[in-house]
């Protein structure tokens, strides 16, 4: 079998030495740092030729999930993959990093797009090309039951005695940042699931997350409850993040997304992970890089 103009063996043996992992379909690689990255031709052009891209994407259902057998899935790779295919790209290979490396990767070329929930804001924007917006979302606060602190705005963990777990570098570490919260009351955390097990384990009072991410995390699990979502959050929405110098690619698929949007395939694939189709409408990129931080 030839994989991407390798043999078989070639392409196992440089997966091993990348920390790669080779599925069918869908592929996920390990992040990694190494050099940059250096190819000749449009992104767009060695996409088509090559057959697929490779995406910077989290593991924070609904918004990204890789699966136990290693399939890249969630509402933003499944977007971007059904957009991609209509621009002449069939395939995305998903590399696992940290929200806080996911632009830095970008740009050094160790993938081509980002599709992660990766919110819009002013520093964001200022870096990179974002799509037309994905998705549009809310933030709640993943708090013990009965929510004994009273966590339900910013403005409460601003003026309370409480600490806050939040994912590094993520959107919501930056909504805490911004208002002022104090650095000692921010835990960082590496994913979803050290959030969730820093408030079960008594060294966070709340856990700051996307509403759908908080009620993935915790489904099936009554240990912890979810707050309704939070009033003084800025308005959050994503698109797919590609580089600044790679206008050919964001044009085409602006203009393949806008066509998407208009069918009931883009409807069924956020029906599919929980959000509403409804609440993209009139919300322009625009906008959503007006939010500050």
């Amino acid at each position: 079998m030839v994989a991407y103009g390798w043999t078989r063996r070639d392409f196992l043996t440089r997966a091993a030495v990348a920390g790669a992992v080779a599925i069918g379909g869908p592929r996920l690689l390990a992040a990694c740092g190494g050099d940059e990255v250096v190819a000749e031709g449009s992104t767009l052009e060695q996409g088509r030729d090559q057959g697929f891209l490779r995406v910077g994407i989290a593991n924070e259902p609904p918004y990204t999930e890789v699966t136990a057998d290693g399939a890249v899935t969630g509402v933003e790779p499944d977007l971007l993959r059904a957009v991609l295919k209509k621009i002449g790209i069939d395939e995305i290979e998903g590399v696992v990093t940290p929200y806080d490396q996911m632009i830095p990767g970008l740009q050094a070329r160790r993938w081509d797009v980002i599709a992660a929930g990766l919110f819009m804001k002013q520093s964001r924007c200022k870096e990179v090309l974002y799509s037309e917006p994905t998705i549009v979302s809310t933030e709640s606060f993943a708090v013990e039951p009965g929510n004994p602190e009273g966590i339900t705005t910013v403005a409460s963990v601003k003026e309370g005695d409480v600490k806050v777990a939040a994912l590094g570098g993520a959107f919501e570490e930056g909504i805490l940042k911004d208002a002022g919260v104090a650095g000692d009351q921010i835990v960082p955390v590496r994913d979803g699931r050290s959030g969730i097990e820093a408030v079960q384990a008594g060294r966070a009072d709340a856990f700051f997350l996307p509403t759908l991410s908080l009620n993935d995390l915790l489904e099936g699990d009554d240990s912890l409850e979810v707050t309704p979502p939070v009033e003084d959050a800025p308005i959050t929405g994503a698109g797919h993040v590609f580089r600044k110098d790679d206008t050919e690619l964001h044009e085409a698929y602006n203009k393949a997304l806008a066509e998407m949007k208009e069918t009931d395939e883009y409807a069924k694939i956020l029906e599919k992970w929980g959000f509403d189709p409804e609440s993209v409408k009139g919300v322009t990129t625009e906008e959503l890089c007006k939010t500050p931080g």
